[in-house]
């Protein structure tokens, strides 16, 4: 049973509480904390816990956003996930909100944890990641500059050809150009 008081505890997101109970929904599967910033359930569909051990015994999980169970991820292996997520979603348009939500977090922590752990922030190290798939290509394939920029995520010529010089310090063509000589030539003895 639900009373009055835990009610308001979970309307207003009171940390006060947390601790003192827990509260799943039924109809998600999930139990959070009183202080959880996600949407408030229906009052109907909430029941009350006194621990996270009740929760689980009902079968509920524990909220991916207030992590009821206080297993936090080390923030090493949060920027390793979100370092994970950009390198299999490079060629997608990703935008820093978007990754922050998949997170659940908000973009200026995501943004300000990721740059302390990985030394670059995650639009540098989208851009990296997308210049290094793109050098893969102009070595290995023989697709224009145009359909490897757009491989990679980004779809313009000029746009990915002045991005990769900045990055490369020469255009692609001239890398392709430069990588294709080495191969030809073979290795020295």
């Amino acid at each position: 049973m639900l009373t009055d008081q835990e009610w308001t505890a979970i309307v207003e997101c009171d940390a006060a509480y947390d601790g003192q109970f827990y509260y799943g929904v039924r109809t998600t599967g999930i139990f959070c904390r009183p202080s959880c910033k996600s949407r408030t359930p229906k009052r109907e569909h909430v029941h009350a816990y006194a621990s996270t051990a009740e929760a689980l015994t009902d079968g509920l999980r524990p909220c991916k956003r207030c992590r009821p169970d206080g297993l936090r991820q080390p923030d090493e292996e949060w920027a390793a996930s979100i370092a994970k997520a950009i390198r299999t979603h490079y060629a997608d348009k990703i935008t820093l909100s978007m990754l922050a939500e998949q997170q659940h977090v908000s973009p200026f922590h995501m943004h300000r944890t990721f740059k302390r752990i990985c030394g670059v922030t995650p639009a540098a190290y989208l851009l990296l990641t997308r210049i290094e798939a793109a050098k893969q290509l102009l070595r290995s394939s023989v697709r224009t500059i145009g359909e490897i920029g757009e491989q990679v995520g980004l779809p313009s010529p000029a746009h990915f050809a002045t991005v990769f010089q900045r990055a490369e310090g020469c255009t692609p063509t001239q890398y392709r150009l430069a990588h294709n000589n080495q191969r030809a030539e073979g290795p020295h003895e």
